[in-house]
């Protein structure tokens, strides 16, 4: 069986139900089941056998600007759990912790309700673990749920991360530490270099990008490929094109440096991007939001609506280009 083969068996056992979207049992589907407002899909996350919610809240867009008379980050967060998101997504670099910093008003009250998954962009073991040190301070909480190496590019010098000072062994110290349950990687710049990584290492979970524009096959085809064969997590990221939402019909282009912003001569609605990428056999979905609004109506689309099935997503793949 070759990729696409693959890709799109597995794609049709998302949508059938039979891989990981099965409901998670136990307390915490009782605790869901609650309120109608708070039951939205869960499916495993990877081997780890941990059950997320398919939208997780990004820590970028609403959720890194500071507090003010107009915007409310807490309440983002708050209301994200309220619906039933309980996966957070941050990084220390999101504005200078200034996202660690929001998420920690809500996490110093709710934090058992919350898979935390936090980021390093350090390479050094030293760097790490003060850079872990600081996001826990902000994050107001004394564990993670996942750690990621965050930000993987093309001139990765990948063995220098398995030394005793580089950064996979920090990784590796604080989940014996139990600083943090799991430990992932994240990217967007290099399938190839990703691939290298995960192949080199052992990591639970993979962030990367998953939209349906021709330039990110390589990510949905060979990248996804090989996490899925590895029973990772896998948490897709710039399903709307990146921050500036560029695939959305409505939003202009916005010409930045930063070539990640998949801007394409087409756009479409966001929930038909929604549906796309948890069509895709994937665990969750990060997508960021400016404001509460913007965050229900994502919530009623992955309640309300089907993952799109093999055949839809070729359409959509061909209708981007």
């Amino acid at each position: 069986m070759d990729r696409r083969e693959f890709l799109e068996t597995i794609a049709t056992a998302v949508v059938t139900g039979t891989i990981c979207t099965r409901p998670i049992s136990g307390a915490e589907s009782d605790k869901s089941k609650k309120s109608n407002e708070a039951v939205i899909p869960k499916r495993a996350l990877g081997k780890t056998g941990v059950g997320v919610s398919i939208l997780a809240l990004g820590g970028v867009i609403g959720m890194q600007l500071p507090p003010s008379k107009v915007h409310d980050p807490a309440a983002i967060a708050e209301e994200a759990l309220n619906l039933g998101i309980n996966y957070f997504d941050t990084a220390p670099s999101y504005n200078n912790g200034q996202s660690e910093t929001n998420y920690g008003q809500v996490l110093a009250r709710r934090r058992k309700e919350v898979f935390l998954a936090c980021k390093t962009g350090d390479r050094s073991y030293d760097g790490t673990m003060q850079s872990v040190e600081q996001s826990l301070k902000r994050l107001r909480t004394d564990h993670l749920d996942l750690l990621q190496i965050h930000g993987v590019s093309s001139g990765e010098d990948l063995p220098a991360w398995g030394k005793s000072s580089g950064v996979f062994t920090a990784l590796r110290k604080l989940r014996e530490q139990r600083v943090t349950r799991f430990i992932g990687i994240t990217g967007h710049d290099s399938a190839e270099m990703l691939c290298r990584a995960i192949e080199m290492y052992e990591f639970d979970t993979l962030l990367t990008t998953l939209n349906p524009i021709s330039r990110r096959r390589p990510f949905r085809e060979d990248l996804l490929h090989m996490a899925n064969e590895k029973r990772m997590g896998v948490i897709a990221m710039k399903v709307m094109g990146g921050g500036n939402g560029c695939l959305v019909v409505g939003n202009p282009y916005k010409k930045v440096l930063r070539t990640y912003h998949d801007e394409t001569a087409h756009q479409v609605e966001a929930q038909s991007l929604i549906r796309y990428t948890i069509g895709l056999p994937i665990s969750t979905a990060v997508i960021g939001v400016a404001n509460i609004e913007q965050l229900k109506t994502n919530v009623r689309c992955a309640k309300q609506n089907k993952p799109m099935d093999v055949r839809e997503q070729k359409e959509l793949e061909k209708i981007m280009g």
